[in-house]
């Protein structure tokens, strides 16, 4: 009788129904709002790590560009340092009948007990780097090749105790002999006679006498100059024009064949050889 009087009233005024109606609902929006924010956080952090994943690898990439960038940037900084100097070494002016040939230095001495005071340079026989071969910078004359193979060269500089080369001081016109005398060491000029004047900071060029070296290059500036205590000549030194520990680009004077100007007295250009050749046997 209570169930049906109830179910009677309900059907009547929905009283029961709008009741449950309300209570499941704010029962579900309980559960839900929660269930609904976990996830919409979830969502979002998903979102921000997959965007931040994103942009560290858009990060990376970008790295990887700035490194190659800065790569080509010192390389083409490292050839316009190139071609500034090799710009300065075309402007050597050169007798005309040497012809220079450009070349790279592919090392220098080799340890600080090496036998000779010498450099390799990329270029042989066969490129033009033939033994006698002097060579010179911007700035004047380095040395001379002293042994060769096809494709390079080793350079006796003239700081090497083994080169001599025939000098004149540029002011008192004083002839004499450059020698060297090791690495890190000045020159000696000898044979210069007690009563020429030659002055402190003078420069000393090339004679030509030897037939080796062109007339007239720049070789080095006296430092010190004083009666010898045991010969009629004067004890003279200098210091080299070109800073041989840094070389990086050289010019080689090769001769060219065409008969120099001779004056009277003064010997003419030695002829420059390759290797030896073979000797050929004969038949029996």
């Amino acid at each position: 009788m209570l169930f049906l009087g109830m179910y009677s009233w309900n059907q009547t005024t929905h009283t029961l129904d709008d009741f449950a109606t309300d209570t499941g609902l704010e029962l579900g929006g309980a559960v839900l709002s929660p269930v609904r924010a976990l996830e919409d956080a979830v969502r979002t952090l998903w979102t921000r790590y997959a965007d931040l994943v994103a942009v560290r690898e858009e990060n990376e990439v970008l790295k990887t560009e700035v490194a190659q960038l800065e790569a080509q940037l010192l390389t083409v900084r490292e050839d316009l340092a190139e071609l500034r100097r090799l710009r300065v070494l075309l402007q050597v002016p050169i007798d005309k009948n040497w012809r220079p040939l450009a070349a790279r230095v592919l090392s220098g001495q080799i340890g600080p007990n090496a036998v000779l005071n010498s450099i390799t340079i990329n270029r042989g026989y066969a490129t033009g780097g033939r033994p006698g071969t002097p060579l010179v910078s911007s700035k004047g004359l380095i040395g001379r090749i002293l042994k060769a193979s096809a494709h390079s060269a080793s350079v006796m500089l003239m700081t090497d105790p083994g080169s001599h080369i025939a000098v004149y001081t540029q002011q008192s016109r004083a002839l004499g002999v450059l020698r060297g005398a090791g690495a890190a060491k000045r020159l000696a000029l000898d044979f210069v006679p007690r009563d020429t004047l030659v002055s402190i900071g003078e420069v000393i060029v090339t004679s030509g006498l030897d037939g080796v070296y062109p007339k007239g290059l720049p070789t080095a500036r006296v430092v010190t100059v004083e009666p010898s205590n045991y010969t009629e000549f004067l004890a003279i030194t200098a210091e080299p024009l070109v800073d041989l520990q840094h070389l990086e680009e050289v010019l080689l004077l090769e001769h060219t064949g065409a008969a120099p100007e001779v004056e009277e007295g003064v010997m003419a250009p030695r002829e420059f050889v390759g290797p030896p050749k073979p000797e050929k046997r004969a038949r029996k």
